[in-house]
């Protein structure tokens, strides 16, 4: 298949989207990329639902989710990397989404700019001071405490390593409107404190996948669960 053409998703929850064969591992187009994890953010989505996809990448999460909150829902995508982002939009543009605003940004513990390194792929690219790439960084709090966008039902977050700034940048929005979260963590120390923080605000944090030991997990879905009276 050429990486440039066009092609319908095979399987899954996107079957029959439209997505651009060499944007990322083939596994997107063929529907079987991360099945347990795209069924189980489809479960959580409903008509008029908003969605963060933290760390977009190339967007598939981001045709999930506006699949799924359709046209009164909205989906709100950071992306950071310009080849990236460039995919993002012609998929946005393939599938006619108009439920979907992008933010050509990482999200951080605080708003300015920093340093970005893309990685040997599109798919491993980081915030870190060896990064090559002077990027546009934000945060949750401030972008939905000014009410440029709106609060989110269920957040996605996947960012290389960078899971903890993000939550802290949306502390008090985890705090005051208890989003679902999806969280892929990298490295067992930004684990610790991704979790700590998320328990701390009475979230219960389980593996994404069922029957995997919460030590040796890396995927989390985070429930708030509010504390007994």
């Amino acid at each position: 298949v050429p990486s440039n053409a066009s092609v319908r998703i095979l399987q899954g929850p996107l079957r029959g989207q439209r997505w651009v064969a060499g944007a990322a591992t083939h596994g997107c187009w063929l529907g079987s990329y991360e099945s347990e994890k795209q069924h189980a953010i489809a479960d959580r989505l409903n008509e008029g639902n908003v969605f963060f996809d933290v760390g977009a990448n190339v967007g598939f999460y981001t045709l999930l989710a506006a699949k799924y909150v359709g046209a009164s829902g909205q989906v709100v995508a950071f992306e950071p990397f310009p080849g990236n982002v460039s995919f993002l939009q012609r998929h946005m543009t393939l599938n006619h989404l108009e439920n979907v605003e992008l933010f050509e940004a990482a999200v951080s513990d605080q708003a300015g700019t920093g340093k970005f390194s893309p990685g040997p792929d599109g798919c491993t690219g980081r915030l870190g001071d060896d990064g090559q790439l002077a990027v546009e960084l934000v945060t949750l709090d401030d972008l939905t405490g000014s009410g440029r966008i709106p609060f989110p039902d269920v957040i996605k977050i996947d960012v290389e390593g960078a899971e903890f700034q993000v939550l802290k940048g949306a502390a008090k929005l985890l705090s005051d409107r208890h989003p679902v979260v999806f969280l892929a963590t990298h490295g067992k120390q930004v684990k610790h404190d991704c979790l700590e923080l998320l328990e701390g605000l009475h979230y219960q944090c389980e593996p994404l996948e069922v029957g995997v030991d919460p030590s040796k997990a890396d995927e989390f879905v985070a429930i708030f669960d509010p504390p007994s009276a």
